[in-house]
Formats: C-alpha cells, sequence, structure tokens
C-alpha cells in the first residue's frame, strides 16, 4: 500500500508573473499539513491575494507545481477548477453578500448551486448559521446587519460544504479588534474539527496572539515559513 500523503497545501518553487509582468511570487515552496491552521502575512502587495488565488486555482502558477489535497492543480483542466473548489472554503474581506436576498440565501447558494435537496440545504445552512451565532437573523437582509455580522455570514456560506480547507484573504480588514478577535477564534473553531485554515493577514499584533505558524512574504518570495 501507498504511505497517505498528510500534506494538504503543497507550493514547489512557484512563481507567478501577470501578463503586465509584474512578478507576483518568486520561487516559492511550503507545505501545510492536514488540518493545520497557518498565517500569511506581509506588506500590501507583498503576494498574499495571488498565493491564496493559485491555491483556489483562480489563478495559475508561471512556473512550479502547486498540489492541493494530491491533486496537481497544473494538470486540472479549466472544466475541472469548480470540482476542486467544492473542497475549499473562500473568505474576502468584502463578504459580497447578495443584498436583495435573506441571510439564509445567502448562505444556501453554494448548495443550491450543487444541487443539494431543499431539505439538506435547511439542515446545513442553519448548523452552519448557528456556528457564527446568526440563527436568530436568517430572514434579516444584509444590508441590516454589522459588517461584522456580514463577515460572518461570509464565514457561514464559506463553511456550509463542510469545507477541507479554508483560505482567508485578509478577513478582519475592515473589523475593529474586538470583532477581528472574535473572528479568528471562529477560525480556530473550525480548525480544531480538522479543517486546514490559511489566513492572508497584515495584522501582526493579532496573529502574534495565535501561536500559529506565520508564512511572509517579501516582494513575491518566501522569507520566512516558521513558528
Amino acid at each position: 500500500m501507498g504511505k497517505v500523503s498528510n500534506i494538504m497545501i503543497e507550493f514547489n518553487n512557484v512563481s507567478k508573473r501577470y501578463p503586465s509582468g509584474q512578478e507576483a511570487l518568486t520561487q516559492v515552496s511550503f507545505e501545510l499539513d492536514t488540518g493545520e491552521m497557518a498565517f500569511l502575512t506581509g506588506h500590501s502587495g507583498a503576494g498574499k491575494s495571488t498565493l491564496l488565488k493559485l491555491i483556489a486555482l483562480i489563478e495559475r502558477p508561471s512556473q512550479g507545481q502547486v498540489i492541493v489535497n494530491q491533486h496537481n492543480l497544473v494538470r486540472l483542466t479549466k472544466q475541472q477548477a469548480p470540482w476542486l473548489r467544492r473542497c475549499m472554503g473562500i473568505i474576502f474581506q468584502d463578504p459580497h453578500l447578495l443584498m436583495d436576498r435573506s441571510v439564509f440565501d445567502n448562505v444556501a447558494l453554494p448548495l443550491r448551486i450543487v444541487g443539494y435537496r431543499q431539505s439538506e440545504i435547511g439542515r446545513r445552512v442553519r448548523a452552519a448559521l448557528d456556528k457564527v451565532n446568526l440563527l436568530h437573523k436568517e430572514k434579516t437582509f444584509p444590508d441590516a446587519l454589522s459588517c461584522g455580522e456580514q463577515q460572518r455570514v461570509g464565514i457561514a456560506r464559506a463553511v456550509v460544504h463542510k469545507p477541507n480547507i479554508l483560505l482567508a484573504d485578509e478577513p478582519t480588514g475592515n473589523l475593529d479588534p474586538q470583532l477581528s478577535s472574535e473572528i479568528m477564534d471562529l477560525f480556530e473553531q473550525f480548525n480544531q474539527v480538522g479543517v486546514t485554515v490559511l489566513i492572508a493577514s497584515h495584522d501582526l499584533g493579532l496573529i502574534a496572539a495565535k501561536k500559529h505558524r506565520i508564512l511572509t512574504l517579501q516582494q513575491g518570495r518566501l522569507t520566512s515559513w516558521g513558528a
């Protein structure tokens, strides 16, 4: 029997150059174990968002290999990208909620796209909203929510299909320190049940308090990847 890999995300000498000529990442290599939580930090423009987009197959590397859940993304076709993303939850600084739909409908969207039965959608959506303490707001529309509540709706939508991987790009960028800390606690709770979590953030104070591994990017190069 072959050895089962414990690595969930692996970058091997990955570079990304955009058509404009901008070199966003240069020979980046690291591994993230299954069930690990880590932070990705660096100055604005260091390449954090690009790195996350490569994992989510929103962008493709110019050279090197990106391996996610034992799948070499270089070999996946455009048609296979949605299938890969079903094992991921992706959270942005702006949760991009649909303002004309209720909280319930926003969270249900990924399940409806895939074709879950209505009974299963209801069960999963309410479980996800319960995890982020917003079950009482399922009929509310996003514009009646605070920034912190909107971000939690975005997180519920990202985890409603029980992904193996959670990627977050500056998820606390618009929030005050108290709300930021609460959002990070939520990510830790998902990590504790085995979800692999990678969070891009420039909030060094918040990151330092969390005792997880920190990957630091500087002008597209990974300069440190220790604790």
